[in-house]
């Protein structure tokens, strides 16, 4: 599903831990927001599993805001902006909220009644 795939991407951009080399550091995400971000995704993935189309797109558009916080208080570095935000956009346009059915009415029972009680006795 998208969502995995997106879940993937946030786990790949957030590095895997520190290097001790001497080659210039890549920027990486900062583990607190990836994992926010990520268990978002999970939501996502869980909820289009179990069929809820509307609940996987409230979650996404949680997400989305989620992600466009990040980058606009500087907290994503800027090479993974664009990818993210993508992905996100992405993945909300493609999840449909479909409602299930109204429950049928439960409106009042009329029944047959003579025009002079509800026994069908008139009134001498």
């Amino acid at each position: 599903m998208r969502a995995l795939a997106l879940a993937a991407v946030v786990f790949l951009l957030a590095g895997c831990g520190s290097s001790h080399s001497t080659t210039p550091r890549r920027p990486t995400m900062p583990r607190p927001l990836a994992q926010s971000l990520r268990a978002q995704a999970d939501g996502i993935a869980a909820a289009l599993a179990a069929g809820d189309g509307c609940l996987a797109q409230q979650r996404a558009v949680a997400l989305q805001t989620s992600a466009i916080a990040a980058v606009n208080t500087r907290r994503l570095p800027p090479r993974f902006q664009e990818p993210l935000i993508g992905s996100v956009n992405d993945l909300v346009s493609r999840i449909t909220c479909i409602p299930p059915p109204a429950p049928p009415a439960h409106g009042h029972h009329h029944e047959k009644h003579d025009e002079h009680g509800k026994h069908g006795k008139k009134d001498d």
